[in-house]
């Protein structure tokens, strides 16, 4: 009994941490972190840079996110929810699938064909990650106009802050 309340407590411990918010929210990129290279549908490479760049001018939410994550689907339903009440706004998939083939497969599986994704081809550990502090999935972040960083950390697109930092970026 003594070892399950010990792996339940580190496996909660493990939780929390998993979803601490850093303590330094950024407002904007490193030139490292906007180099990072993904892949879109078809393979072609392209940079967070050129993403934003496409994204200019248009509040995005980034929506980090893979079909292995149990998190994430459960997610899935609001954050489209999100997306539909939403329509003056952009939103673009950052999909952390461990292989072309499974984020290949996750598209057609959930539904995701439609819309704006892309791979890290690199895995997890990569400049971009690294530098938003990416910790846990899903994982929503709010781009402003001018692709300055307007919410850097939420981990439910239910967040309340969401909304309200599309609404005034919108004003």
């Amino acid at each position: 009994m003594r070892k399950l309340l010990l792996i339940f407590a580190i496996a909660l411990f493990g939780l929390n941490y998993a979803q601490k918010a850093p303590a330094i929210l950024k407002k904007g990129f490193s030139k490292e972190a906007l180099s990072q290279k993904l892949e879109d549908e078809e393979g072609k490479t392209i940079t967070i840079q050129q993403i934003l760049d496409q994204h200019k001018g248009k509040v995005l939410v980034i929506d980090f996110w893979a079909g292995w994550c149990r998190d994430c689907l459960q997610a899935l339903p609001k954050a489209e929810e999100l997306e539909k009440n939403n329509p003056n706004v952009d939103f673009v998939f950052l999909s952390l699938e461990r292989s072309k083939e499974g984020f290949e497969k996750s598209l057609v599986r959930f539904n995701m064909k439609d819309k704006d994704n892309y791979w890290f081809a690199s895995g997890w550990k990569n400049d971009f990650n690294n530098y938003i502090d990416l910790n846990w999935i899903p994982r929503y972040m709010v781009i402003d106009q001018k692709s300055a960083i307007a919410k850097y950390y939420a981990i439910s697109p239910e967040d309340p802050e969401i909304q309200k930092t599309i609404d005034s970026l919108l004003q």
